[in-house]
């Protein structure tokens, strides 16, 4: 469940910290105060994509916290230890950070994070049901997506959409294969002949650095030895050398010391210098004994070095990439042996459909058994949201041909009322219908699912009166199963709170920003009473909304 969320220069929210119940959370607010800001920031901490219109105006950059207790979610616990995420306890604690340039970082447990692996954490940790749910609901996406999270097989139906891309590609290949057998068949004597004369040359990165390095010694080999001559002179065999003329100046120096203790310091530094000096003498003496003159030598080098350049030239790349190059040919010539297999092609695409039917039929099973658990359930609640004697229906016509999610495709059918036939969602349901049924299986499909937090952004949008009271009974009771936060306007709604937050929007020196405060019994009144009446609150509305609250404790 959500322990807790920070907010710091968030939108109109200069610096948020709040603390949540473990039930029925609602967050209430005149229309424009920032109920769902907290909603965007949460969901921002769940991977969603940020955008610099979020950051708090004048702000460098916004961030975001959120902390969870997964001590329920063994799934998650085990997802954070395969990750190398996992932290101490049962504590999960998200980090978000958005700046100013549009560049976000974001830390699980402090260590750093992709958003990729922000949103797989967060399917486990919360469901959002948003106000706009019944406007995508008409979608054929939408309907079966919400089919497989009731019966919790999203993850087959992802692997049935990876089998159905594993088969489209063998198919592909195959085909390609056989379209391209004649192309591939020049390419690959042509590839051959450069194999052979490549794996000839035989020539190594390390190989082609040696010889460049051995050219250039061999070639300034003269010069290297006169060089090598000259140093060792002036190091220590001239007259003139310079080590005989700093040990003559050390002596000096030394004897000096006897009148001005002060050059020491002078003789500290000089001392090493001489051993350096002897040193570097007796290292030029190794290396001209070392330095080759062997013109054979030199004549072999240049002659290895023309070949590579000379092969190199031929296929336009430079001498140090030609093992690249053989890597690279060897490799197209085992894909085009293994894309002349024409049988062995047809065979893995053979493979490649019946696993995917293995699993489109194990998705198909799964399917017809939960829709008609989700269609009976959702039918229920609707008889309580003022659709009584209504019907909800989960058809699953068989496609022409098989897709990426399966061997049928979903669809959801209404009738509002008995005397009705059921029809399709988008086209038989009312606005205010679309918003009910939507609800229902929002509830419907939270409570067979496994996530802990649920949260709930104006669902109950076009909806009033009795029917608000029934919604706010169904989110309670959900409540005494799972976490549930949800941002209302309904006072019939926000009666049922185990706990209640007023989300308020103030003017301050440096701007316009919201804040949120938790109501106790008697401010929870006050607020029913405003969401009851208005901008004007009068004694019988607070009458009114003290009755409402005492009427909906949780018994």
């Amino acid at each position: 469940m959500l322990r807790s969320l920070a907010i710091r220069d968030f939108v109109v929210v200069a610096t948020l910290d709040v603390e949540f119940d473990t039930r029925l959370t609602v967050l209430t607010g005149e229309t424009g105060a920032g109920k769902s800001i907290l909603l965007d920031a949460l969901c921002l901490l769940l991977g969603d994509r940020f955008e610099v219109g979020q950051l708090r105006a004048g702000a460098a950059r916004a961030e975001l916290a959120a902390a969870f207790d997964v001590s329920d979610v063994p799934a998650a616990g085990a997802w954070l230890a395969e990750q190398a995420l996992a932290g101490a306890g049962d504590e999960v604690l998200l980090r978000r950070v958005l700046d100013a340039q549009g560049k976000s970082r974001a830390w699980i447990n402090g260590s750093a994070a992709t958003l990729a692996q922000l949103k797989e954490l967060g399917e486990m940790l919360v469901a959002i049901h948003g106000q706009h749910a019944h406007q995508s609901l008409g979608q054929p996406e939408a309907q079966r997506d919400l089919v497989d999270a009731f019966g919790g097989f999203t993850t087959l139906a992802r692997e049935v959409a990876d089998r159905w891309r594993a088969w489209r590609g063998a198919v592909e290949r195959r085909d390609a294969a056989a379209s391209a057998a004649a192309a591939s068949a020049s390419e690959r004597e042509f590839l051959a002949e450069r194999r052979r004369e490549l794996a000839a040359l035989n020539v190594t990165e390390e190989e082609w650095r040696t010889l460049s390095a051995a050219q250039s010694r061999l070639a300034h080999a003269a010069e290297l030895q006169d060089l090598a001559s000259d140093g060792i002179g002036a190091l220590s065999d001239s007259d003139d050398a310079l080590t005989a003329r700093l040990s003559q100046l050390l002596q000096r120096l030394r004897a000096a010391t006897g009148h001005d203790p002060a050059l020491g310091e002078v003789v500290s530094l000089l001392e090493p210098a001489t051993i350096e000096l002897t040193e570097a003498a007796r290292a030029l003496r190794d290396y001209q004994r070392r330095l080759d003159l062997d013109p054979a030598e030199l004549k072999r080098v240049e002659i290895r070095l023309a070949a590579l350049h000379d092969v190199a030239r031929k296929h336009r790349v430079r001498p140090e990439a030609l093992p690249a190059l053989l890597a690279e040919t060897e490799a197209r010539l085992a894909a085009l042996a293994e894309s002349a297999d024409a049988e062995a092609l047809a065979r893995r695409a053979a493979q490649a459909e019946r696993e995917y039917r293995d699993a489109a039929g194990e998705l198909s099973k799964k399917r017809r058994f939960h829709a008609s658990e989700l269609a009976h359930r959702a039918t229920e609640a609707m008889q309580t949201l003022a659709m009584a004697g209504g019907r909800f229906e989960v058809a699953l016509p068989p496609l022409p041909a098989p897709a990426s999610y399966g061997l049928e495709s979903v669809e959801f059918r209404v009738a509002s009322h008995p005397q009705q036939a059921p029809g399709p969602l988008a086209r038989v349901a009312s606005g205010g219908e679309l918003s009910r049924i939507a609800l229902a299986l929002s509830v419907v499909a939270s409570e067979a699912g496994a996530v802990p937090t649920l949260v709930f952004d104006e669902v109950d949008s076009g909806i009033g009166g009795a029917v608000a009271a029934t919604v706010g009974r169904l989110l309670q009771a959900l409540g005494t199963r799972r976490q549930v936060l949800c941002v209302t306007h309904l006072p019939q709604v926000a009666a049922f709170a185990d706990a209640h937050f007023r989300v308020t929007k103030v003017s301050r020196d440096d701007g316009v920003a919201s804040d949120l405060t938790p109501l106790g019994a008697g401010d929870r009144v006050e607020e029913l009473a405003r969401m009851l009446g208005g901008a004007e609150v009068t004694a019988k509305t607070r009458a009114h909304a003290k009755e409402l609250y005492e009427q909906h404790r949780r018994k």
